[in-house]
């Protein structure tokens, strides 16, 4: 069963900065991770009905969790998740969520 990763980013104290750094580093690091089969972010301020917005979401999807968990334990997943603190200090959240036919 597909497994997605939700990644909200909160608002960085320089958007600019920001979207350079994961634009120009962090995408390249996790596209190069194993088994992504999906990759998509949004673009802009994300609006929140309640509470605060967030700067970006980005989804990437994986085969399976085990597929996932291979993932982030690889030398690349070791680097994306190692690269937030680069750039995000606006706050990330990450959910995982098994993917299913409504």
């Amino acid at each position: 069963m597909p497994v997605d990763v939700i990644v909200i980013y909160g608002p960085p104290a320089d958007p600019a900065a920001f979207d350079r750094h994961y634009e120009d580093v962090h995408v390249p690091l996790a596209k190069a991770m194993p088994n992504l089969i999906g990759f998509e972010i949004t673009r802009g301020p994300v609006a929140a009905q309640n509470g605060p917005g967030a700067h970006l979401i980005a989804r990437l999807r994986y085969p399976s969790r085990p597929d996932l968990e291979a993932a982030l334990s690889s030398p690349e997943g070791v680097a994306a998740v190692d690269d937030l603190g680069n750039f995000a200090d606006g706050g990330v959240t990450l959910y995982t969520a098994e993917v299913v036919d409504a």
